[in-house]
């Protein structure tokens, strides 16, 4: 036992040594390059940079030509290939998209979404993307989404704001009031329920809190050695005890709503109050749409389809709609000229209307620049950061960098945004006017460089959704509101899988005057 303990000691104080060393260096670069030390990998110089790892990111992948090999310390496993190189991305997304899957791990290191469609692959991918194409396509769930978002701007968020802008000198959190927001939201359109998270008084709601730990406690996964992780989740401590805890009470308020819709749903059957195979006209959410569609396809009852189909629905349209939007404004308060330009023009097309007002899908379809706007904030500051995928078989990127199976490859939207290869030199500035064409339409960018929204088969569904959501709430706020940031060094990005601020939106509200 002795002549084992040496060597082991040995060799831990050896990797200490040399990961002191590493980490000593690394402090010393003004911008520390991604060195491969022996035993440890290029773990200091990440563990330096993890609190701005999104800057870290874009700066290391340009210097080495948009494309880099990454090592983890020889114990983890933890290698593969980071890119936001346009040209890998189109290969990997669509040219050679059977050859690139999510793989087992991620569903591992993901599984609070279970078998939804961000999780899965191949026919299990295929059924849940047809079945939501078909879903969203519906005559009657687009009018059903814009009431939904009308009711809630105008009774919840717009009184909310005129109460904060009557209280001189009130602070408030813009992205928290944001979150609340897209957390009824989406629990309307989704699950016909609303938690009534947005109200002046702020209320702890244990469904949105528990679903905002699941994230926080997923990206903690990505932070460690899946060794670690899982032997935590076998002892229920730490990070993992508050992701098994927080799943719990979100899958129990889940399962309840599922329950009460499918008791819901036979009542009104029994008293033929829907015929639920030929009323279009009928507004309902997608968990009533969904369980229509599992009765007329004789399939048997599958609670947990629903709720794996929910949950995936919960993280698209919830989280990144609360990036989107605090980014957005984030961007217009700082940018006083690109403000005026979107007050323009909603003033040109629609100043004849009395205030409060909330536009129409048709009616924000006609304001371009805002949609430009849209577009940079989401350049700048894509909701889901980093993308991730593995190689079936072996094979060579564009770039000339060899993948292998079970070997992860990360994409980063983030540098992607703010590479001037892919935008031009002035690739860090906001201005909207890039997305608009000398016609004055909307310009479009391919989808493998403008990566928001993902690219090739599996291109978001929600894109134009997502889009006419965040207009009819911008539009509405904006032309009501006055949005004043009140400490500019405090916003900076957080780290977690969506790119939300780390000590929120600060922000005074004041009454517009136009």
């Amino acid at each position: 036992m002795v002549i084992l303990t040496i060597p082991l000691a040995v060799a831990v104080t050896l990797i200490l040594t040399i990961f002191l060393y590493a980490f000593h260096q690394t402090k010393s670069m003004k911008t520390p390059a991604f060195i491969n030390w022996p035993f440890i990998g290029m773990l200091p110089q990440i563990f330096w940079n993890l609190s701005n790892i999104h800057e870290y990111s874009a700066h290391f992948l340009k210097s080495k030509g948009c494309t880099v090999e990454f090592i983890g310390p020889w114990f983890t496993n933890m290698e593969g290939v980071m890119t936001s190189d346009p040209i890998n991305v189109h290969h990997i997304m669509s040219k050679s998209f059977d050859n690139f899957v999510k793989g087992d791990l991620f569903r591992e290191m993901f599984e609070p979404f279970g078998e939804g469609i961000f999780t899965t692959d191949s026919d299990k991918w295929k059924y849940n993307r047809t079945l939501l194409q078909f879903l969203f396509k519906q005559r009657s769930f687009e009018a059903f989404q814009e009431k939904i978002i009308h009711n809630k701007v105008e009774k919840s968020l717009i009184p909310l704001l005129n109460q904060v802008q009557q209280q001189k000198g009130s602070v408030v959190d813009l992205q928290d009031v944001f979150n609340r927001f897209t957390f009824d939201n989406i629990c309307l359109i989704v699950l016909g329920h609303d938690p009534n998270c947005l109200s002046i008084d702020f209320p702890e709601v244990a469904a949105e809190k528990a679903f905002n730990q699941a994230e926080e406690s997923i990206f903690y996964r990505h932070t460690v050695p899946v060794c670690v992780w899982k032997l935590q989740s076998r002892l229920q401590i730490g990070e993992e005890r508050k992701m098994t805890e927080a799943c719990k009470t979100f899958d129990q308020f889940l399962f309840s709503c599922i329950a009460s819709k499918r008791e819901e749903l036979v009542k009104k059957c029994n008293k033929n109050e829907i015929d639920a195979e030929s009323d279009e006209t009928n507004h309902v959410d997608l968990l009533t749409m969904l369980i229509r569609e599992e009765k007329k396809n004789k399939e048997k009852d599958s609670d947990k389809f629903l709720r794996d189909a929910a949950f995936n629905l919960f993280v698209a349209g919830r989280d990144t709609l609360t990036s989107a939007l605090s980014w957005l404004f984030y961007l217009v308060a700082t940018h006083p000229l690109v403000e005026s330009k979107i007050l323009e023009e909603i003033k040109e097309n629609f100043g004849h209307k009395e205030k409060p007002w909330i536009l129409s899908i048709d009616e924000v379809k006609k304001l371009v620049y805002l949609h430009g706007a849209i577009c940079e904030a989401l350049r700048l500051f894509p909701p889901i950061p980093f993308e991730r995928k593995e190689a079936v078989t072996p094979d060579i990127l564009p770039s000339g960098h060899h993948v292998y199976p079970k070997k992860m490859i990360l994409f980063s939207l983030y540098a992607m945004g703010r590479d001037k290869d892919i935008w031009g030199e002035d690739y860090s500035e906001f201005k909207p006017e890039r997305w608009i064409s000398e016609r004055g339409g909307i310009v479009y960018a391919p989808s493998y460089k403008f990566f928001s929204f993902n690219a090739g088969p599996r291109t978001c569904l929600g894109r134009d959704l997502a889009f006419i959501q965040v207009k009819m709430i911008a539009a509405s706020v904006l032309w009501n509101f006055g949005v004043h940031v009140v400490d500019v060094n405090q916003v900076t990005p957080n780290l977690s899988i969506v790119l939300l601020m780390k000590h929120g939106l600060k922000v005074k509200i004041t009454k517009r005057e136009i």
